[in-house]
């Protein structure tokens, strides 16, 4: 009776192990998180991104062939432009080779391959915005290449009320849809190393929070009272 009992129980561990590498085998490997996707696609990774149409710009189209086509359009405040012949065309948050593409299709309906290209002619200057504990918080152009720490060096600089270690950067990645980045501005400085001061693009905010002793200070005894004596 052992004997059969040991032999059921050999057969069922054999039977175990097969099934345990069998499974190792035919499982595909772990497909990449949603989170680690989302990680890998942040708009905080582009470095030199392109410029995307806005409500208001204008811009130049010309026809190589058939100049006779040639005109100056608007983005209405719903993101389409009034196309001569072809109609409306939505454009609000593309870059100009993609809306290049979409011009070509849409012309390529009445025009036999048509060739043609575009030059911005009005738009929003790029900007940044300072808020917080800066010297002078407010709106300022963005001229070249500025990174967060420039920009901040740009509002006037931290005030002593300022947590150097919080340093948020705010980006709007769509109508829905904001990113934020908190930076250790005071890590980077005093290692010397500047590798992750993030590059700002047109339409950021740099926030600079208080520190604790700031946010405890209303609460503090103030030392700056006259003393009064007292009368007997």
């Amino acid at each position: 009776m052992k004997t059969n009992q040991i032999k059921v129980a050999r057969m069922l561990a054999v039977l175990l192990l097969c099934a345990g590498a069998a499974a190792q085998v035919s499982s595909p490997p772990p497909a990449a998180s949603a989170s680690s996707t989302a990680v890998n696609n942040l708009g905080f990774s582009e470095r030199h991104p392109r410029y995307l149409m806005r409500p208001g710009d204008s811009f130049d189209i010309a026809f190589e062939y058939t100049p006779e086509f040639n005109q100056t359009v608007t983005v209405q405040p719903d993101g389409y432009v009034a196309l001569r012949d072809v109609g409306d065309l939505y454009v609000a948050g593309l870059p100009t080779p993609e809306v290049t593409q979409k011009l070509r299709d849409a012309y390529g309906k009445i025009l036999n391959k048509p060739v043609i290209s575009i030059v911005l002619k009005d738009f929003e200057k790029p900007y940044f915005i300072a808020d917080g504990q800066v010297g002078h918080p407010g709106k300022y152009e963005l001229r070249g290449d500025t990174t967060v720490i420039q920009a901040v060096a740009m509002a006037g600089g931290f005030l002593s009320s300022a947590k150097h270690s919080d340093v948020v950067l705010f980006r709007r990645v769509s109508d829905e849809w904001v990113e934020s980045k908190v930076l250790d501005v005071k890590k980077m400085e005093n290692s010397h190393n500047l590798t992750e001061d993030v590059h700002l693009r047109p339409g950021d905010m740099v926030f600079v929070p208080k520190n604790k002793i700031s946010k405890l200070q209303p609460f503090l005894p103030s030392t700056n009272f006259s003393m009064i004596p007292w009368r007997f």
